[in-house]
């Protein structure tokens, strides 16, 4: 597509009384920011509410100069209020804008408590959510029909995406843009933003408890070994043997701070390295196997299908010769490795025992992460 006929994809956030600055910080930042390195605009972002003068969250500030409720008709996609008195109900006027949005086919985004307010629309029914864990009681109790996600940091149900707290609005944020842009894009916006683009274990590991005393037994060193060399057929037991730990006592560790197991973080990355080699360029799949570790081209047609939904050839040409992108070191005997700032940072895992950070359906097909 040429720059003059690119239209970028529409993001609209609807402010309320009481919102949280933070989520809308996170929204502006995500979306709304101008990234001319890129070639061009991924979003086009703006901010609505329902009157002239919107007080915030406590009273820290009055939020004014912004496009009213008619801006949601005309959107891609739609960010719903989220606020933390969340007994309140909503102004009909907002939910009446968001149900509008969702009947004509935009895709929905709820932060934190924004779960309840689009469960208040009425639009999460059968339906799988997430939200915070402070609330996962009260919002069972007060929609028994939505299939609450307590332990994960988002749910990605095809049209409608809930987070499930303020910190992780970005990591849904991020999710949405590879989902939009592909993974070398979303891992350049990460890199602004100095943020993960994809942080593995759930929610369950915020919940308020005790904090005993443990010895340094960062997975850090090995997984940044590991990141190097993803080219070479690493095995669990040569993670175990970097880590000098037992295959036993690594996977206990990968299942306490990653909340995976060893396995299904090294294809993750392998499939997240064959993605980014896609997206610049490369045609070759029996070249992309090789370098990404993933061995043999079926291998990775079978990996990255269960991963995005998508074949390769569909990948490359909904993902590949897009604007710029950051270059690619060659490392270690001419194999493809990119840099560390790029791969610094766990990528999606398949679908496996234990991988449950993030849930996820692609409108391409049911698929959990």
């Amino acid at each position: 597509m040429s720059q003059g006929s690119w239209q970028p994809h529409r993001v609209v956030l609807v402010i309320d009384e009481n919102s949280n600055p933070f989520e809308m910080s996170c929204a502006i930042e995500i979306f709304g920011l101008d990234r001319p390195e890129l070639g061009r605009p991924l979003y086009d972002f703006r901010l609505c509410a329902a009157g002239s003068h919107t007080r915030m969250r406590d009273g820290f500030f009055t939020l004014t100069g912004v496009a009213g409720l008619e801006a949601a008709e005309e959107t891609d996609t739609l960010i719903v209020p989220n606020r933390p008195d969340t007994d309140a109900p909503r102004a009909p006027r907002v939910l009446d804008a968001i149900q509008r949005a969702h009947a004509r086919g935009a895709r929905l985004l709820g932060f934190c408590s924004g779960a309840f307010t689009l469960a208040e629309a009425g639009l999460l029914d059968g339906r799988r959510a997430a939200c915070h864990w402070m609330w996962a009681e009260s919002f069972r109790s007060r929609f028994p029909a939505v299939l609450l996600e307590p332990d994960v940091l988002f749910v990605d149900d095809g049209d409608i995406l809930t987070a499930s707290g303020s910190a992780s609005a970005l990591d849904l944020g991020l999710h949405v843009v590879r989902r939009d842009h592909g993974a070398e894009i979303a891992n350049h916006v990460s890199r602004r933003l100095i943020f993960a683009a994809h942080r593995d274990g759930g929610q369950r590991q915020f919940v308020e408890r005790p904090v005993p005393y443990i010895p340094d037994e960062s997975l850090a060193p090995v997984l940044a070994w590991a990141q190097e060399r993803l080219d070479e057929p690493l095995s669990v037991a040569d993670l175990a043997a970097r880590a000098a730990v037992s295959p036993a006592t690594l996977h206990r560790r990968f299942r306490a701070q990653l909340g995976t197991t060893p396995l299904a973080w090294l294809t993750g990355e392998r499939v997240n390295l064959a993605r980014r080699l896609i997206e610049r360029g490369e045609e070759r799949l029996d070249i992309v196997a090789e370098r990404s570790g993933l061995g043999t081209a079926a291998n990775l047609r079978a990996r990255l299908r269960q991963e995005t939904g998508l074949s390769p050839s569909a990948y490359r040409r909904r993902f590949g010769g897009g604007p710029s992108r950051p270059s690619v070191a060659r490392q270690g005997g001419g194999s493809t490795q990119v840099s560390a700032a790029a791969s610094a940072v766990p990528a999606p895992c398949p679908s496996g025992p234990g991988t449950a950070p993030v849930s996820s359906r692609p409108s391409s097909g049911r698929t959990r992460r």
